[in-house]
């Protein structure tokens, strides 16, 4: 079984994976870009490092058993995807704790408002296959105990179940 975690930076796809209960290996995409320098450059304006996608997804064919978490794990030959979600107010709190620059805040906020990466993951994978998480007003215990059940199969697909329209 191969299982995402993906979402808009700061909705804690990271400590909420760190706690799953899960026999599946969590591997943190980020330290598998650096170990293995899958990088085409660097973003100057945003101040980020291109991911090499084609790369990332040799990288992973491989891989078996594993619960992946990523703003990009969507973009992998996943059985399921968990996307979790957070109210755009939030993320901007959550982005600003971490120091983040005022532009990534504001365009992390309206992808999140516009279900960008959602909607990746529905395209991708298809809408059997996706799993939405409200992480807004959760803990990462419970973040983790939702995302233990899509591994587990006790929960049901539920792209577009979560709305931030109002936001914009």
């Amino acid at each position: 079984m191969r299982v995402a975690v993906t979402g808009t930076p700061g909705t804690g796809k990271t400590t909420a994976t760190d706690r799953v209960e899960t026999a599946l290996n969590v591997v943190h995409l980020s330290d598998v870009i650096d170990r293995e320098g899958l990088v085409t450059g660097t973003d100057e304006e945003r101040d980020t490092q291109v991911v090499d996608v084609d790369a990332l997804r040799e990288w992973f064919e491989g891989q078996t058993d594993v619960l992946v978490e990523s703003h990009l794990a969507h973009e992998l030959p996943v059985d399921r995807v968990v996307v979790l979600r957070c109210h755009p107010e939030e993320l901007e709190r959550r982005l600003r704790e971490r120091d983040e620059p005022a532009a990534t805040v504001t365009e992390n906020a309206e992808s999140e408002a516009l279900d960008v990466i959602l909607s990746a993951a529905v395209d991708r994978h298809g809408l059997e296959h996706v799993y939405e998480v409200d992480a807004t007003d959760r803990t990462p215990d419970e973040v983790a105990a939702e995302i233990a059940r899509v591994v587990a199969g006790e929960r049901e697909p539920s792209a577009g179940d979560v709305s931030y329209i109002d936001y914009l």
